[in-house]
């Protein structure tokens, strides 16, 4: 009896296995405890985040209501299956731009912890149903359902395909950031979510496009056939399925409600071996970084056709920041974007003209400006390299034919497509030549925006003005671009002059007056900012080590 009681008494205590059902409640409080303790940081952030929410609350019941009102219309199908599939592909993208926006997103925060993969799966995806963002889906998949409901059977459809659709977005987003985590934490990853509003704003040109060619195409009626592909695409087929089963088609409903679900268990099987892969393999990322950085010293390449001397090192320097700094890289890929596709849109849309090109020049020389900003505390190792006049012109100079050397045959290509989409390839030198004398201008006050209005960028946010030097960057950006606009009066004048004259056989003049004219105004504004570099090296390093 007291053996039996020893050895009883000396068993390990039995430990229940902790499934998902049991983890979910945890994860969820976790995620909540996450988000109430974010928004203690700052006030800022509080009303920030109240804003948002407010917002896109709002748009998601103006929608709900919009899509019920659609309930009986013709295209109700067609309008319903594209917005849900818009919205899983929204899902699928925004954790590859946001990471930070969820820190549950990151599974190697829980590596430590005695959890297995399919019930981690389960709990993850539990708590991702709390947050603005699955509501806003649920408002407009239920929606969405609503408004091709007809009769019993759908409604009661309804019940199973709004859930599915939801998680197959939800499931879908997990998937896609747990086989990305080892970029998202890299600096590639944080680069990327950088280049987010580049996304944003070719994207917005993509749908202006997109709503301008079908209001000449007749409507919504364009894009059912669009909309009878999308039916079959999960998570859209949930609402494909209740659609079908209006229309009395239970055999098509059928496969269009397991195609979700069979795509929402294949998202969690590659989401849970991403989770075994990732906890489970170490990281090799610093290796690969090793290895570029000795394939870069090497020294070979195309900076070997750098010229020697301070010019060569100041070139080199501003190139790889425009390679490796990723506010820089955002800017710098957000112009050449941008530059190009205002013109190229407006001449596929009919109503463009060859002068468009300039936009072009103009989103590049606003590089020119805040030069010393995007060095920020490093400045003190530029400033110990200027001691005189000479050495700032050298400096300036040196930036300034780094961008040339992307800006100039950027501007020529894009005046060239615009011109061969236009098929206006007489206008070609005049354009070109405009552009050059833009450009000029506009890196001859950008240097001297960068030595009078220097501002600090920092580098641990996305804010791209430190706190308190918003009315600098402003001054400094919109000022310059006024005053070059204004330095480019005389080749504005003489072109327009040609033309009201009649005298179009010499436009092609324009083209060595531009470039002779841009060169002319570049140089003397680098030298008055090199007078102004400095006599100001102290204040300028103050302001851009600001924040």
């Amino acid at each position: 009896m007291t053996v039996s009681s020893t050895a009883t008494s000396a068993a390990p205590p039995t430990v229940p296995p902790q499934g998902a059902t049991a983890l979910a409640p945890v994860f969820v409080r976790l995620k909540l405890s996450l988000l109430k303790n974010g928004l203690r940081r700052s006030g800022g952030r509080r009303a920030a985040y109240v804003t948002s929410a407010v917002l896109a609350l709002l748009f998601a019941a103006l929608q709900l209501l919009g899509l019920i009102a659609l309930h009986g219309n013709e295209h109700a199908a067609t309008v319903a299956v594209l917005c849900v599939a818009v919205v899983a592909v929204g899902w699928t993208v925004v954790p590859l731009f946001f990471p930070s926006g969820d820190e549950t997103l990151d599974p190697t925060r829980l590596v430590m912890l005695p959890l297995r993969p399919g019930p981690l799966v389960g709990a993850l995806l539990v708590a991702s149903l709390v947050g603005i963002g699955p509501l806003f889906t649920l408002c407009l998949v239920l929606g969405a359902a609503i408004a091709v409901t007809h009769g019993a059977g759908a409604a009661l459809l309804d019940v199973l395909a709004v859930p599915l659709a939801l998680l197959v977005c939800l499931a879908l987003a997990r998937a896609v950031a747990a086989a990305n985590t080892r970029l998202l934490t890299s600096r590639k990853g944080r680069d990327l979510a950088v280049l987010s509003g580049l996304v944003i704003a070719v994207g917005i040109q993509f749908v202006n496009f997109g709503m301008q060619r079908l209001g000449r195409s007749g409507g919504v009626t364009a894009l059912d056939p669009a909309a009878d592909v999308v039916r079959w695409l999960p998570p859209a087929s949930a609402i494909g399925a209740v659609d079908s089963v209006s229309e009395g088609a239970y055999a098509r409903a059928a496969v269009q409600l397991l195609l979700s679900v069979g795509a929402l268990g294949l998202l969690l099987y590659a989401w849970k071996r991403s989770l075994v892969k990732l906890m489970t393999t170490p990281d090799g990322s610093t290796l690969a970084a090793s290895d570029a950085s000795r394939k870069e010293s090497t020294g070979r390449g195309l900076t070997s056709l750098l010229p020697d001397g301070r010019t060569g090192t100041t070139m080199l320097r501003t190139l790889r920041y425009a390679w490796r700094d990723p506010k820089t890289k955002a800017s710098w890929i957000t112009s050449l974007a941008i530059g190009l596709i205002v013109p190229v849109f407006n001449a596929l849309q009919g109503a463009g003209t060859v002068y468009f090109a300039c936009f072009a020049t103009g989103m590049l020389g606003m590089q020119m400006y805040n030069q010393f900003g995007q060095d920020t505390s490093a400045f003190w190792m530029v400033l110990l390299s200027i001691s005189s006049t000479r050495d700032a012109y050298l400096e300036l100079r040196a930036r300034a034919l780094a961008l040339l050397l992307v800006t100039l045959p950027y501007t020529v290509l894009v005046a060239a497509v615009t011109a061969g989409m236009l098929g206006d390839w007489a206008k070609l030198p005049e354009v070109v030549g405009l552009a050059l004398s833009l450009l000029g201008a506009m890196l001859a006050t950008g240097s001297v925006a960068s030595a009078t209005l220097a501002y600090s960028i920092p580098q641990d946010s996305r804010k791209n003005v430190a706190p308190g030097q918003g009315g600098i960057a402003a001054l400094s950006i919109f000022g310059g671009m006024v005053v070059s606009a204004v330095l480019c009066a005389p080749m504005i004048a003489l072109a327009i002059w040609l033309h009201v004259s009649g005298h179009h056989a010499g436009l092609w003049v324009l083209l060595p007056l531009g470039a002779v004219y841009g060169g002319l105004v570049c140089w003397a504004g680098l030298r008055v900012a090199a007078r102004r570099t400095a006599d100001r090296l102290p204040e300028i390093l103050s302001a851009v080590s600001t924040g």
